[in-house]
């Protein structure tokens, strides 16, 4: 079909495995008893709603109907509130998770060769989560505090490509380190985590499970050094020491030797102890994979800015969860683009230029390009200035 006849709402969902997606629905029996509005059309709009930045139902129903006459060529539906409302609260969330999983496989496979910042064969990830404040008398299934509702978002996220490998969605409750338990450990890998997830039992399922993990060790951390090996001190390296641990229950947990290193941050005047199972990177190499950790911080940041995860559409957990994914597949999507079509652009500025270009029947690697762009600027200067 000829790009220049499809709307690049439709050029976007081409990209989308449709088979991968009705397997995602049947394994749920999601279109059961369903006669019109299928889970289908339930992702069209709620992706529409994503890229476009839709407010609420009403925004997304309203929208819709304006453009009535384009909607056949999007391969979307015009859909009432009521019935994108019940379609969230009903039709099972983890069809949408499922998809999402499906699109990370393919974006992992995309992205394993880039590089994140520190010359390594191993795949890094890094673990945390983030906090999505809500009102608990309209989410009362999110509880968290006594007058305050939440939810959380755990998510592991690959650093070649910042990919979430992992997502999982839960009260405000729960503790972080509760999901190391959660986590198939991949053997080989490096896991990122911060002082909320130091648990020696925990951190020592991932040595026997022969990955590797890095974080920050807690100003109480009761140990001994053993052995202190030589570092550079002008990299900012202050020691490498090879320790034990001392409690009763830490020695228990974790009866091997660890590995501490104190390195000391110039340009924020901080001085940063990390503890490691890994004994064979440098020092520094331990040092600056922590600060490769600051990538999560930086998707919750993406993703809370440019997608619609913090205000939602129903107040029913299914429905949250089912908004949440979508979104994870939308950005999953750019990144998609981005990488499937070889833009340098960053996915915030490819984010933006889909979101006022759904309508429009333009190749998407078009209006990517130089060409169109200088296109649109010479009709610009044909124009009479109005301030000269």
């Amino acid at each position: 079909m000829d790009l220049r006849s499809q709307t690049m709402f439709s050029q976007l969902m081409d990209i989308l495995p449709r088979y991968e997606f009705t397997k995602c629905v049947e394994r749920y029996d999601g279109n059961h008893k369903v006669q019109s509005f299928s889970c289908w059309s339930q992702f069209l709009c709620m992706a529409f709603a994503q890229l476009t930045y839709r407010e609420s139902l009403r925004d997304i129903e309203t929208c819709l109907r304006v453009m009535q006459s384009k909607l056949y060529h999007m391969g979307i539906q015009s859909v009432a509130r009521n019935t994108l409302a019940n379609a969230n609260k009903l039709r099972d969330w983890r069809i949408y998770a499922d998809f999402a999983q499906v699109l990370i496989a393919q974006a992992r496979t995309l992205y394993r060769g880039d590089e994140i910042g520190v010359e390594l064969e191993h795949t890094v990830y890094a673990l945390d989560s983030s906090t999505v404040d809500l009102c608990l008398s309209l989410f009362p299934w999110a509880s968290f505090r006594k007058r305050k509702g939440a939810v959380k978002l755990h998510t592991l996220l690959d650093l070649r490509g910042n990919i979430p490998s992992l997502i999982i969605i839960t009260n405000g409750k729960i503790h972080d380190v509760n999901i190391l338990d959660e986590l198939v450990i991949e053997a080989g890998a490096i896991y990122i985590v911060d002082r909320g997830y130091v648990d020696f039992e925990r951190l020592y399922g991932i040595h026997q499970a022969s990955a590797f993990f890095v974080t920050r060790a807690k100003d109480n951390c009761d140990s001994r050094r053993l052995y202190s090996h030589p570092v550079d001190k002008t990299t900012g390296v202050q020691c490498d020491q090879t320790i034990a641990l001392n409690g009763f229950y830490a020695r228990k947990h974790y009866p091997q030797h660890l590995r501490r290193v104190r390195y000391f941050d110039a340009d924020n005047n901080k001085r940063l102890v990390f503890l490691t199972n890994n004994f064979e990177l440098p020092a520094l190499t331990i040092a600056e994979l922590y600060r490769c950790r600051w990538q999560v911080e930086l998707f919750f940041k993406w993703i809370k800015q440019h997608l619609r995860i913090k205000k939602f559409y129903g107040n029913s957990e299914n429905a949250v969860k089912v908004q949440i994914w979508i979104a994870i597949a939308t950005y999953v999507l750019v990144l998609l683009v981005k990488k499937q079509m070889g833009l340098a652009h960053s996915p915030y500025t490819i984010l933006q230029i889909l979101s006022v270009s759904l309508f429009e029947k333009t190749p998407i690697l078009q209006a990517f390009s130089n060409d169109y762009s200088e296109s649109e600027n010479n009709d610009l200067c044909n124009q009479l200035l109005l301030f000269d």
